[in-house]
């Protein structure tokens, strides 16, 4: 083993039933740099982490996993720990009733005796929490924390472990601009504490701005690694790597010539939440062409979530008011089902939770918002489901073995594949995408987009929600900008910039 290397993963081979995840994967990491891991999904990545940290115990996998010069055979995760290492997963693990320094020693209790040493505890956890550059009361609840700042806290868990080698595991995909440029700053530092870290990314340029070294997966096997310190690398190079081929344009162009008449117009529309009784949507007015995508920008907090779901009838917890149009007749949408009825559809940002149902198969995903078309007298022609479930798992080239597969097995972008389709299937007018792309790869990205063009080219009308700046703009036809649930500006072809649309949302 190389001496500067804090980590080698030699011939590592992972298989689950039918799939075989890993392939004989090789991956060298030096002391004290920040190495980024990236991949389409499904390349192997997350399983590799969990092989590395104790999730996937020795004797599971084949190959070795020498560390600081050792080879380990971890069998759990609290073996891992005990080394120092230390992975922070994207669903964080943390406990939203219990307070900061509860949650930085829970498991590892700082202890006086039998008994728990509170005031040490705190004294420690401040120190934790300060190296995160968070300057905030121990004994603040997690829960009053958003959720940049618990990210830092899980990191200020690990760091009470005494953690050399860090793992992060897309710890940017639900954080805004400010957070992840924070969190980013915050590895940096911890780089010059001597803490090396491993980060999963499917923001490239996030990747090229922090990674010293870029390891590439593809297919479960090892396709390259890239040193920055050795030459430039650009994102052309790595996603060349990663899906095997040239994307000249992320953001595919589209063939329409003239959108068609307002499809989709909303008039004064406000809402108001009724615990607080604050104002979350204020005075809001927008309209959709057919064959239009329409771009909903502004930072997180801004309205926009809140604007999709009050649009397809989920007012949970908030009084509406104002007028909603479709192809200029006005409507009443107090539920999801009178919007789907309306011909609105609305794929959350938040698939696995509120988009799918994991424990079930593509098939039942796919149908389960238009039972009704398959159903005679109360009974689902099984037939006609098969069916239809093939049928657009080859029209939008959702990869699986077969309509069979359990949602929860499949990768981020085959997933968000089957939630679209769901939505398909009721056959709307105008589909709402929140964060469409999200937690996805280059390549799922591009195939949603295609996706998403295929559609206003056949007539159907797009509102996309979307945080990030450049698929806003590489995707729209218009975009609306929010701030502090009110409509800030509307940019148009040239004016839509990274600059104007930052100037709005910061109003």
């Amino acid at each position: 083993m190389n001496s500067n290397n804090i980590l080698e993963m030699k011939a590592i081979t992972k298989t689950f039933p039918g799939v075989k995840a890993l392939n004989n994967v090789n991956f060298k990491v030096k002391e004290g740099e920040i190495h980024c891991l990236v991949g389409e999904n499904g390349a192997g990545k997350s399983t590799l982490m969990k092989v590395l940290s104790g999730v996937y115990p020795h004797g599971t996998y084949e190959g070795n996993i020498v560390y600081k010069g050792e080879v380990q055979q971890f069998k759990n995760i609290s073996d891992s720990e005990a080394t120092g290492i230390a992975i922070i997963y994207q669903e964080l693990a943390l406990f939203p009733e219990l307070t900061l320094y509860e949650n930085i020693y829970f498991g590892h209790e700082i202890k006086k005796g039998i008994t728990i040493n509170q005031n040490e505890t705190i004294i420690k956890a401040r120190e934790m929490l300060q190296k995160v550059r968070i300057n905030i009361n121990p004994s603040t609840k997690l829960k009053e924390l958003g959720v940049g700042k618990q990210q830092l806290v899980e990191i200020a868990k690990a760091l009470s472990k005494d953690v050399k080698l860090l793992i992060l595991d897309e710890p940017t995909a639900a954080l805004n601009e400010d957070d992840s440029k924070n969190l980013l700053e915050i590895l940096r530092d911890l780089k010059k504490q001597g803490v090396t870290s491993i980060m999963i990314s499917h923001k490239l340029k996030e990747v090229l701005s922090i990674a010293d070294t870029i390891t590439i997966l593809r297919d479960g096997k090892t396709i390259c690694s890239l040193d920055k310190r050795e030459h430039e690398i650009t994102e052309n190079e790595i996603i060349k790597n990663m899906v095997g081929r040239e994307i000249e344009n992320i953001y595919p162009p589209r063939n329409i010539e003239q959108f068609g008449d307002v499809c989709l117009e909303i008039k004064g529309w406000s809402a108001v939440e009724h615990k607080m009784n604050r104002k979350m949507l204020d005075n809001i007015n927008v309209n959709v062409k057919k064959g239009e995508i329409i771009g909903i920008a502004g930072l997180m907090g801004a309205g926009r979530t809140e604007l999709a779901l009050s649009i397809f009838g989920n007012t949970t917890g908030y009084k509406t008011q104002g007028e909603i149009f479709v192809d200029g007749k006005k409507v009443e949408l107090r539920n999801p089902r009178e919007a789907i009825k309306a011909g609105i559809a609305y794929v959350s940002e938040d698939r696995k939770r509120n988009g799918l149902i994991l424990i079930q198969d593509i098939k039942q995903n796919i149908t389960i918002a238009n039972l009704n078309e398959l159903a005679k007298f109360n009974v689902i022609n099984k037939n006609k489901e098969i069916g239809v479930a093939n049928s657009y798992k080859k029209s939008i080239n959702i990869k699986a073995p077969s309509i069979e597969q359990k949602v929860g097995n499949l990768s981020g972008g085959n997933q968000q594949k089957v939630s679209i389709a769901k939505w398909l299937y009721v056959a709307p007018k105008i589909l709402i995408l929140d964060e469409p792309t999200r937690g996805i790869d280059v390549g799922a990205k591009y195939e949603i987009y295609t996706i998403m063009n295929k559609l206003v080219e056949e007539g159907m009308s797009i509102i996309m929600i979307s945080s990030e700046l450049l698929e806003i703009i590489g995707m729209s036809d218009r975009i609306y900008v929010m701030a502090e649930g009110k409509i800030t500006g509307e940019l148009h072809g040239e004016e839509a910039t990274e600059e104007n649309i930052m100037k709005l949302a910061t109003v």
